[in-house]
Parts: structure tokens; sequence; C-alpha cells
């Protein structure tokens, strides 16, 4: 073959396999391990981390070796990144801080930062080192910081902040809420990024949108509920995209850089719980899908669960691996869900590695209601159970509360893809926090197995009319703010509102406004879980019942002053925002010339029985994607349980907000309830190395190396929920804060 024509060989070869691949040829390297400058360690989302000083013969000599006091009594889910000998943190009332990675000593620090992304920023800099940012999200807001500085860069975006707010087919006044709790990604000059927008009517939708990291620009936007004429558009009923929201990433996206993919584990759409106002499958509610990361558009999809109904969110980071199969090395992205499956798939084609079934699932019985006849099964085990039954009730149960729930079962549903009812309790396993969650997976990308941690915990549901707002409080209401009080938060607040391992109530609506109070309660805050099904009549009645007056507007907010910071503050507040007047009423109904329900229905996360079945409640479990088995899986934290006559508490939520750090050595590095870390071996699961932290954890662990040693950050900066033993009380306890182990030097 002549030069000329093996030249226009290789040129169609080099068209073809960009072709296949959906995407621009890009010349980044595959990501890297041996930084943790972005949130996960890499963009892939991985955790896992080149360590050869810390290996399976030594980590047992880890012990404190300096610690970051977070500076006040707040609760911080910031998972710390490390950039050179930098490490950012989050403390000191909402400010955002730069310390020295080998000796804690602050750098700088930029205060009054309320509203900040709760787990993470994201970092990016020139190739030229020379512009080195800090991304992150404040107040449904995109804003940047100079990494060496410390202030706001206000060339980014209009005076310095991007309105996240623009360019989600509502009235931007209208949305109250859209920024995510999670940090975005980075690929190349883009920041890519979800968002938070609440799962209750009429919430504003989840499109993915990828911003300039200099300039701030919008560069694209995937809608996640189609549009007329883009694919999927027919899955939902007409011009749903007008009043349907969520279908939003709420939690990790993974990209893989050589390829300039990114993988994105969408949520459910709104309503979670009943969906006659969205007929049909649905996409890309529930979806796994790959896009461009340079321009957005779609390469392929798969949607996990059709017409979702149990708020089964795809929440952890897609993991992505090669796996040994058939004989041959396939790149690879897997999945795990809330309700225990993992779905395993080629990471370029999106074709599936180990067979899924569509099965027959129960009709719903609701009144205008139409519940996807299958649903996808995956040939892979099951890593949760899926049902609550006699035979797994709890047995620590007094006999009265056994006997209680035994007549409870008879009457109630329990199974995977039950439709919750009016008529009939339905009792989920896994419910709406069970399963994988956010955080809860890692992978050692070289040998195809991934990590996972989970928890069982069961949801109990029953569907009620929304009634329309009131703005009196009518003697009904209070009974159901005290009934809503009583069941999600007297736990944590106390029965007299007095506080516990939560704060005080009393006369809160009397120095908080409407607004920070409704973001608090959706958001959730500290240990205490986002309850983001409670619809907006509650809200109102839950704060004219702790004192407040919804109607009452923050006007002065921009210009109240948080408490002093001593240190080397360089600046204040970030960029200046002016959305007191760009405030609107959030949308409470459907447009004019959309069809819809005349009934709409509601419920609440249902997690009022954490403890519904028998323990272990919360694991961790190493998943051979080569064979398609679970290689082993070992119980994690300090799950108690304690009964008090026929008043039975339980606390399975050891994973929840926790983290992994895989290391090249084979070891896994494992947070869980009751501020335990944990050092297993990869390849078996045997515990290595265990200790526990002065306070809890409810963060993602980052691992670093410095001058040629490494590091294991956690933050340890929450209190201890009532059912763990109080370890901050200990003599010796390290204050709350950001804390770094390591192998000490030999004297």
């Amino acid at each position: 073959m002549s030069k000329s024509k093996l030249s226009l060989f290789f040129c169609a070869i080099l068209t073809i396999l960009v072709t296949i691949v959906g995407c621009e040829p890009h010349t980044k390297e595959v990501a890297k391990h041996n930084t943790w400058s972005q949130y996960g360690g890499s963009p892939d989302q991985s955790k896992f981390f080149e360590s050869p000083g810390i290996t399976k013969s030594n980590v047992a000599q880890m012990k404190v070796l300096w610690n970051y006091p977070s500076g006040d009594d707040r609760f911080y889910f910031f998972s710390p990144i490390i950039v050179d000998s930098t490490m950012y943190v989050l403390g000191k009332n909402s400010s955002l801080i730069a310390i020295h990675a080998k000796t804690g000593e602050e750098l700088w620090i930029h205060t009054d930062l309320p509203g900040i992304t709760r787990r993470g920023i994201n970092y990016w800099e020139s190739e030229d080192k020379k512009d080195k940012r800090l991304l992150f999200t404040l107040n449904n807001s995109i804003q940047a910081i100079d990494a060496d500085t410390g202030k706001s860069i206000l060339d980014f975006g209009a005076e310095g902040y991007v309105d996240l707010r623009e360019g989600l087919d509502r009235d931007p006044t209208s949305v109250t809420r859209i920024q995510s709790m999670m940090p975005g990604v980075i690929y190349d000059d883009l920041l890519i990024l979800g968002s938070a927008p609440g799962e209750a009517y009429f919430s504003p939708p989840g499109h993915i949108r990828a911003y300039n990291v200099v300039t701030g620009k919008l560069e694209w936007i995937f809608h996640t509920i189609p549009h007329p004429g883009e694919y999927g558009y027919e899955t939902w009923p007409k011009n749903a995209y007008k009043y349907v929201g969520g279908t939003n990433v709420w939690s990790e996206i993974s990209v893989d850089t050589e390829r300039g993919i990114a993988y994105l584990p969408i949520g459910s759409p709104t309503y979670d719980y009943y969906g006659a106002d969205r007929l049909g499958s649905n996409l890309f509610a529930n979806s796994l899908v790959a896009v461009d990361a340079r321009t957005g558009e779609r390469i392929w999809h798969y949607q996990t669960v059709h017409h979702d109904l149990w708020d089964y969110d795809l929440s952890p980071a897609p993991q992505l691996l090669t796996v040994a199969k058939d004989g041959k090395k396939i790149d690879a992205v897997a999945i795990a869900t809330k309700h225990g499956f993992v779905f395993v798939f080629d990471r370029v084609t999106g074709k599936p590695l180990f067979p899924i079934e569509e099965k027959p699932f129960p009709k719903s019985e609701m009144a205008g209601e139409e519940s996807w006849p299958t649903q996808p099964i995956t040939s892979l085990p099951r890593f949760t159970r899926q049902q609550v039954t006699k035979e797994n009730l709890n047995p620590f149960f007094s006999d009265s509360l056994r006997q209680d729930w035994l007549q409870r079962l008879d009457s109630a549903k329990s199974g995977l893809y039950v439709p919750p009812s009016d008529t009939y309790e339905t009792i989920m396993m896994p419910g709406a926090l069970g399963g994988a969650n956010y955080g809860n997976t890692a992978a050692d990308p070289r040998n195809g197995i991934m990590y996972i941690q989970t928890q069982e915990y069961a949801s109990t549901y029953r569907l009620n009319k929304v009634e329309p707002p009131k703005r009196e409080l009518t003697a009904n209401d209070v009974d159901k703010v005290k009934s809503l009080y009583g069941s999600t938060c007297i736990a944590c607040h106390g029965p007299n509102m007095e506080g516990g391992a939560g704060p005080s109530l009393k006369n809160l609506g009397h120095h908080m406004f409407y607004e920070e109070f409704r973001n608090t309660v959706i958001n959730g805050k500290g240990v205490m879980p986002g309850l983001v099904h409670v619809d907006e009549a509650s809200l109102k009645a839950l704060f004219q019942f702790l004192g407040g007056d919804p109607e009452r507007r923050n006007f002065r907010r921009g210009e109240q002053q948080a408490q002093p910071v001593e240190g080397p503050v360089v600046a204040s507040g970030g960029a200046s925002i002016p959305v007191d007047a760009q405030r609107g009423a959030p949308m409470e109904d459907y447009p004019e010339d959309v069809e819809h329900p005349e009934i709409r229905y509601t419920t609440d996360y249902g997690l009022d029985w954490p403890g519904l079945i028998d323990p272990p409640w919360s694991s961790i479990l190493a998943y051979d994607l080569n064979s398609g088995k679970i290689k082993w899986r070992r119980p994690i934290g300090i799950d108690s349980l304690y009964v008090q006559g026929d008043e039975t508490k339980g606390a399975p939520n050891g994973t929840q907000r926790k983290g992994m750090v895989v290391t090249s050595t084979g070891i896994v590095f494992a947070t869980a309830k009751g501020g335990k870390v944990y050092a297993f071996d990869a390849e078996n699961g045997k515990v290595l190395w265990e200790t526990t932290l002065s306070h809890e954890t409810n963060a993602q662990p980052s691992m670093f190396t410095l001058d040629g040693k490494e590091y294991l950050v956690i933050n340890a900066t929450s209190n201890f929920r009532s059912d763990s033993y109080d370890h901050s009380k200990k003599p010796g306890a390290i204050p709350k804060g950001y804390v770094v182990y390591g192998i000490p030097e030999r004297k």
C-alpha cells in the first residue's frame, strides 16, 4: 500500500472511531489518581488514590498527625480538596479557608459564605498555572475565587456571579432553589453542573449545564425533560417540560477524560410518588446518560426505572472500570442503585455487559395513575433486601410492638415496585434512604472491582390528597404539624423543642426568615435529612407553629453581618448579588394551556422505622464486575437500637453521607456511623485498622501526598446522634474539625 493510501486508510479509521464514540478527538490524558484536587479524587469519581507509602503491613500504625478546628459549632459536610501544598476547607461561620496541608497553618480566609455548596468545591487551573480558581455555587449562583489570594474574581460572569435560575423553562424569579449540594465536575475549561431543585410539585427542571470556568458563559445544556422535537419528548405528556421538575443530577457526575464522555446519574421526576400528570416512561428520569462532555450531546442512555413512583434516584457516582469478560478487556461504566441493583455497560456503546430483563410488576390502583407494566431487572446479584416480611422483622422489638407490626403487615403491601396507594400502606424496602446513595461507590479502575456502601432502611408510604394552602392555622392544621414534628423532628430537637442532638427551636420563627427556614428543612442540616417531600402548605404551617410569619421578607439579607472571624481574612461575602429585587412567588399550579389531573397526591419520606428489619443494617461490599459476583461483605458502623416499653428506635444510617478511599496498595478506607473509620483489605474485607473519631463525619474523606508522605483527611464536624455514644466527651477528644491521619515518622 502506498504512503498516500495508507494515510487515507488511517484517516478513515480515525473518523470511524470518532463517530462510534460520538465525540470530537480529544488529547487529554487519562484521569490521574495521584492528587485529590477534585471531589472524589479525580473527574472519574473513583475515590482511587496512588498511595505506595501506606500498605497492608503498616496501615495499623496510622495516627492523628494534626487537626484543624472548624472554629464554631456548626455542622460541615465539606469534603476537602488539596492542590500542591494547600488544602481548602469550610469552617468558621461558613468561611472558605486555605490552609497548609502539612501543618494546618491558615493561609487565607474568605468569610461569610452561608449557602455555599455544602459538600465541596471545584478547582481549575490554566495550563501555565497562572490562573487558579475555586468554583462553587452560592445562593443559586456560580462564583469563582482566586485559589492563591482567596479573593472573588469579579470578571467571572456578571460582576462575579452567574445566575443559575436563568434558562430553566421557568420564570427565573419563581425559582427559589436550584443549586446542588454537591460540586460539579471539571472537564478542560468547563464546569459541568447538576442541581437540586427539590422534589415537590412544580419544582424547576434539573437540566444539566456546562459553564466556561473563565467567563462563566453557558456553553451547553442537556434537557433532562426533553423539549418538543428532542429525543424522548414522546415519553412524556405534551408540554410536560413546562411543569414537571426534578429529573436532576444532585450527586456525582463522572467523566472519562480520555474519551471526553460525561456520565450523568439522573434522578426521579416530580412528583416522586404520584405521576398522573407525567404518564409515560419519562426519559431521562432515573437514567444513566452518556453525553459528549464538550457539547452535551447524548451518546447513549439506559433507564433503570420506568415512570418512577418510588424515589429511586440514581444517586451514587457512576464508576469507570476496566473489566475482563469473555477473554477481552472492556472499559465499562457501572452504576449502583437505591433499590439494590448494579447495572454495568460498555462505556462507549452503552451495551449491557450482563443480561437485563424487563419483568412485569403490579399495576397501580390509584385513579389517573398508570404505572409502567415492566421494570428492568439485572442478572447480577442484588445487594439489599427488597421486602419487609414477618420473618425478617426486627428481633429486638417488644412482644406488643411485634404484634402490632404483624397486624400491620397483614393489611400493608411490601415488595419491589409495589405502587403507593391512598387505600393501603406501602412498605418499601429499600426506601428513600436505602441502598447505595451519594458518596457510596468507589472503585479500583484497573481490576474491575467496585466497592459499595449500603444500608437496609425501609420507608412506609400512604398517599394523601394535596390540600389548598391556608393562611391561618386551624386546629386540624395544628394537629398535622404536631404529627409532622413528632415523626421527623422530635428525636433531635426534643419533645418541647428545647434541643438535644439538634439545636433548640424555641421561638425560631422570630429570628429566621421563611426562605431560610424552608431551605434548611428541604436541604437538611447536620445529621437531619432534607424533607423534600413536605408540601409548601405544610412547610408554612410548621413555620407558623414555630412562631414565624411566612410572609415576612428579608429585604436586607445582603447587609447582614456574620460573626467576626479571626485569622488572615482577605475577603468577605463573595460577589454581591442583588437577589431581593428579583424574587417572585414559586410556581404553584399548572400552566393555563396544559391539561392536568384535578387531584394531586403526596406523602412524606416514611422514615419513622429505620430499624424495621433484622440487622445488620449497614454494610460495605466488594463487587467483582469481572465475574458478576459479590466478593466480600462486612457490616460497618455503630448501628444501635434500644427499646423503651413499646417505643423502639433504631438507626441504620451507617452509610448515609459517608464515603471511601481506595488505594493502589489494596486498602479501602471507609467511614461509618458512630465516628468509625476503617481500613479494609481490598481483597478479602479483613479489617486492617480501625479508629473512632471524636465527632461524627458526614463527608467524603480525601487523600494526598506531600513531600513523599501520604495523608488521609476526614471532616469530623458533626454531632453524634442520640443513639450513638458521644465520643467528644472523652478526655483528650479532638475539637470539631478536619482530622489528618498518617504514619508517624520513626524517631
